[in-house]
């Protein structure tokens, strides 16, 4: 018998449609997970407690050490340590993430450390979510509310075990969740969403972005299945709140989907990020639940570089960079398509702050941005992971990119060079100035001289071609403006240039997992980095102290010429009329090379003989060795 199924992705049954080639697939698990799927993540809250204090603990001792350890799920924080009393109080902010429908139980416990590696329980509480307030925003006045503490007591009698529960104390806290937050489970630098947890502060959409994953080619081959290599991929893409996930061609390294999708925008500055993967949860069974999906690669696309209403289709290299080194593993043809409802709309987010008020009018700490991150990505993985057809927490993990905080000397070099490249222009710029002013182009410096006059006798257009000539380099760059949306850079995120050793410490575990000859290897030649690191911030911080000095008089002959300096300077500029000064100072600073000293000017030789603000310990301690050496050598 042959059946054909005939459909478009709009209909109801198009993801239980499934081609000739996945006759391969065994198992009911096969099946299922060759389906293409969307999926919404969760809905992820702050959870802010203010633990304030504690009343009629019941402590084995009379000197405790009290702290509050609160558990929700797999989070787990504690307080500081309390004066020790029956009555503590704290007045200490701790933060988790929750998840709709919080189905987890929150845990209070107040335990007192006995001893170095054992906590007695005092007293805990259940809290129910039901019972907890929904903050928009910090206008609201509370004091919170007393809890009763329960201290569960188990009784053995021979073979049964009986559990008493008695009162045992109150503690007082104020616990409420922070709808005016974005809840942050993506890199900051690729986000796809910036709006608030609460619906009510969500401003209205500016545009539909539209993605069509139409096909792949050249995959190279990621396992081998009855001794003949194959590749079964599938896409997953990201944007908001809400993932998509194609259906699995198996045994293709040229798969077609021909797959659509969109997503609402809310705005522009934001990143769609599209990953293949290998399936390998093909036959079920228990070997299915071992296996994990590789990467193959991921595209990233950020919204704020493609054109309105016009519809983008390109072919993304798929780079992946592996122990070995960086490897394209393929192409895939992507359509992508922003669409603005409102131009005026769009324009105006330019102008809003990118993550929403409550972050910058009580803003948490990079450390606990950093905590709630992590935290966030574990419950995204875990809910989207329940699903049929799960999407596996390697996948969630690659395509939130969990790895990106971990030391990389890769990544300390391409941000390095990353950062010459943009202060290149400056550089560029100085050198043009120091060409100017040693009259390396003669006509150029006395072009310079007549601009300078000419803004000297009218002052009033020295501000408008200040804004001019900036407009006026934008237009001209117009014409070599970048005309599709840009992807991975090799060459800049140095791929093509690390050496192997660089690229082991870069897929090494952490903790670590090499032989110690290695780690101190490494470690050597991370303390040679930091040295000159070190060097480099000591050079900056002295100059900044030498100015420091010029003023709080650590060298008084050094100051007092300064005062005479600034005392003549300012008699003059008030006798003097300001163009002349400017007119003259000018001619100095672009005379001619013949009227220029090869040695260094007398403000700079002023600045260097200035002390820094003390020796640093590097200093002294090499300076005590060579006086104890002197003592017991005497001179050489």
């Amino acid at each position: 018998m042959f059946a054909v199924w005939m459909g478009t992705q709009a209909d109801e049954v198009f993801s239980e449609a499934w081609c000739l080639d996945a006759a391969g697939v065994t198992g009911t698990d096969g099946f299922a997970n060759i389906r293409s799927k969307e999926y919404l993540s969760p809905k992820l809250w702050y959870l802010r407690v203010n633990v304030i204090e504690a009343m009629d603990l019941q402590p084995s001792n009379k000197s405790p050490e009290v702290f509050v350890k609160a558990n929700l799920g797999n989070q787990v924080l504690k307080t500081r340590i309390s004066e020790r009393s029956i009555n503590p109080s704290w007045n200490e902010s701790l933060m988790f993430v929750a998840a709709e429908p919080f189905e987890e139980p929150f845990i209070v416990s107040v335990e007192d450390g006995v001893a170095p590696n054992k906590h007695e329980v005092l007293g805990k509480c259940a809290i129910s979510f039901h019972d907890v307030d929904c903050w928009l925003d910090y206008k609201r006045v509370s004091s919170g509310r007393w809890y009763n503490l329960e201290k569960h007591v188990i009784d053995v009698e021979g073979d049964q075990k009986e559990e008493t529960k008695f009162a045992a104390g109150m503690i007082h806290m104020e616990i409420n969740l922070q709808g005016g937050y974005h809840v942050l489970d993506e890199s900051t630098n690729y986000c796809s969403d910036f709006r608030p947890t609460a619906k009510e502060l969500w401003k209205p959409r500016i545009g539909v972005l539209g993605l069509g994953i139409l096909h792949a080619k050249g995959l190279l081959p990621m396992k081998t299945k009855d001794g003949q290599e194959s590749t079964d991929a599938y896409c997953v893409a990201r944007y908001g709140q809400k993932w998509v996930r194609t259906r699995t061609l198996i045994n293709s390294f040229e798969p077609k989907w021909n797959e659509q999708y969109s997503w609402d925008v809310f705005d522009p500055c934001t990143v769609i990020t599209i990953g293949v993967f290998d399936n390998c949860h093909l036959h079920g069974g228990d070997k299915s639940h071992v296996a994990k999906d590789s990467t193959i690669g991921k595209v990233r696309i950020r919204l704020s570089t493609l054109e309105t209403n016009r519809v983008y289709t390109h072919l993304y290299p798929l780079l992946v960079l592996q122990p070995s080194g960086v490897k394209k593993m393929g192409e895939i043809h992507l359509a992508v398509r922003f669409t603005c409802s409102s131009l005026l709309n769009t324009m105006h987010m330019y102008s809003q702050p990118l993550l929403p008020n409550m972050h910058y009018l009580h803003p948490l700490s990079v450390k606990q941005l950093d905590s709630l991150r992590h935290c966030a990505t574990q419950i995204v993985w875990m809910r989207l992971s329940l699903t049929e057809p799960p999407l596996r927490k390697e996948v969630v993990e690659s395509m939130l990119d969990v790895d990106s905080h971990m030391w990389s000397l890769r990544r300390s070099k391409s941000n390095f060079f990353r950062l010459m490249n943009v202060l290149s222009g400056l550089t560029a710029l100085a050198k043009w100035y120091n060409n100017v002013c040693y009259w390396r182009s003669p006509r150029t410096t006395i072009l310079i001289h007549m601009i300078y006059i000419m803004l000297l006798i009218y002052p009033a257009l020295i501000l408008p071609i200040l804004f001019l000539c900036p407009c006026l380099i934008v237009a001209w760059k117009y014409i070599w403006r970048p005309r599709g949306p840009p992807h991975i850079d090799v060459r800049l995120s140095h791929a093509d240039l690390v050496i192997p050793d660089e690229l082991d410490e870069e897929f090494d575990t952490f903790p670590t997992s090499r032989s110690s000859d290695v780690v101190r290897m490494r470690y050597d030649r991370l303390r040679s980095i930091c040295g000159k690191i070190q060097t480099v911030a000591g050079d900056m911080a002295t100059i900044g102290e030498r100015l420091q000095n010029l003023v709080f008089w650590r060298d008084p002959r050094a100051t007092v010429l300064f005062m005479i300096f600034l005392l003549v300077a300012a008699i003059i500029v008030y006798v003097t009329p300001i163009k002349v000064v400017a007119l003259l100072t000018g001619f100095y600073v672009l005379r001619h090379p013949r009227y220029r000293s090869k040695l260094p000017s007398i403000p700079l030789n002023f600045f260097r003989r200035l002390p820094p603000e003390r020796t640093p310990y590097c200093e002294q301690r090499q300076f005590y060795l060579q006086l104890l050496a002197f003592e017991q050598n005497g001179p050489s």
